[in-house]
């Protein structure tokens, strides 16, 4: 019972500690971009983070993977690292940490939908009335916010924030699918080396080549790296091969609760009396959304 009960606990345990990381991504991420070029901080991270899996390839080469596989894993690492981190870099010099994390909360309901689309996991009109709900106070929040130093353009940042949870959306659903045949370290593995050959060429552009390396930006990389684009990512993607993909993603509605923290005691963040009202509407669409019956029959099917 203890064994059988620790199993069930596992995922959720590995779930929370990623929103932990994620969450303190975001800050992470704007005090970097502060420091350096935002694409020589994703190819650092990602860099770091391949070197991490560097040790496991001769393991990785045992893992089964068939040409079936490829098409999918490629589709996959386009969608994150790629194309995610191409919107999120940018969202984060127009937005602040605290508004771009909560755009994050659309990500569970989008999740949702899709897994009910393409695998087969049952969709309330409850969660489609949630997702409106919240995509209401997504938008309220980004066209309510003023421009300031931390978030200049807080309407387009947070529209990139948005793209960037249409990429998560793919790479989840396909994550929830490869987990099913490959072990999610290595495809998390696969992330980063893939992510890190799709950045590279970034490096030639004069801009990047100005970046200077600060102490600062260097160690705010190494975190990204090792913690977060290795650390969480791997939690994340074990928490989705356990359970489905709609219970695990429900788990990103903590994400902004962290990063509005982190910016609040680290960077200096506020959020205005409309924003605050505005956070709240997307919460009560996450909630509205929350179908628990829906849940259990998930849960026998599993």
């Amino acid at each position: 019972m203890v064994s059988d009960g620790l199993q069930r606990m596992l995922p959720v345990m590995a779930l929370l500690s990623a929103m932990v990381l994620w969450g303190s991504s975001f800050v992470a991420l704007k005090y970097s971009f502060q420091e350096m070029h935002p694409l020589a901080v994703i190819f650092g991270r990602l860099v770091v983070a391949s070197l991490c899996f560097l040790p496991f390839v001769r393991s990785f080469m045992r893992m089964g993977l068939r040409r079936r596989h490829v098409g999918p894993i490629v589709v996959m690492c386009l969608c994150e690292p790629c194309c995610y981190f191409l919107f999120e870099s940018s969202a984060l010099v127009y937005t602040s940490a605290s508004q771009a994390a909560m755009i994050t909360t659309m990500l569970p309901l989008m999740v949702a939908l899709c897994a009910g689309l393409m695998l087969g996991e049952r969709v309330s009109p409850r969660t489609i009335g949630g997702f409106f709900i919240a995509s209401a106070g997504a938008l309220w929040l980004s066209l309510g916010g003023k421009g300031t130093e931390q978030a200049p353009h807080p309407a387009l940042g947070n529209f990139l924030e948005f793209m960037a949870m249409v990429c998560a959306t793919g790479y989840t659903i396909l994550m929830k699918r490869l987990s099913k045949e490959l072990h999610p370290f290595f495809l998390t593995g696969i992330q980063a080396f893939i992510g890190t050959l799709f950045f590279a060429p970034a490096l030639l552009l004069p801009t990047v080549q100005a970046s200077t390396l600060s102490p600062g930006g260097v160690g705010a990389v190494l975190y990204l790296g090792v913690v977060v684009s290795a650390g969480a990512y791997g939690l994340y993607n074990f928490g989705v091969s356990r359970i489905p993909a709609s219970q695990a993603s429900a788990y990103v509605n903590l994400i902004p609760v962290f990063s509005i923290l982190f910016g609040f005691l680290i960077l200096g963040e506020r959020l205005n009396f409309w924003q605050w009202m505005a956070c709240a509407l997307v919460f009560v669409g996450v909630l509205v959304s929350q179908d628990s019956a829906g849940d259990q029959v998930r849960e026998r099917e599993q």
